[in-house]
């Protein structure tokens, strides 16, 4: 039989690897930041992963709110973004 002192060791090195690192989607990175072209400002709203193809990369489907949209009646727009994942 094992020493129950072992398991419990273990346990806690598990617990303190679990909670070392934090783990982040690229989704919740893109939320809150902002998009800028050369027909639109703002700030990137929702982000979700996309179907469309861009070669060694992944592309996601944002919702930009354009800064001043109040003033000026703007809605919220949609654009691809691609994400290059790995390097």
């Amino acid at each position: 039989m094992s020493d129950p002192h072992d398991r419990i060791e273990l346990s806690t090195k598990r617990k303190r690897l679990l909670m070392s690192a934090n783990v982040y989607t690229i989704e919740n990175l893109l939320v809150g930041k902002t998009y800028k072209s050369r027909t639109l400002t703002g700030e990137i709203i929702s982000a979700e992963k996309s179907d469309v193809w861009y070669a060694d990369c992944e592309s996601y489907r944002v919702q930009v709110r354009p800064h001043y949209s109040a003033p000026l009646n703007l809605k919220d727009t949609y654009r691809i973004l691609a994400v290059r994942i790995g390097d």
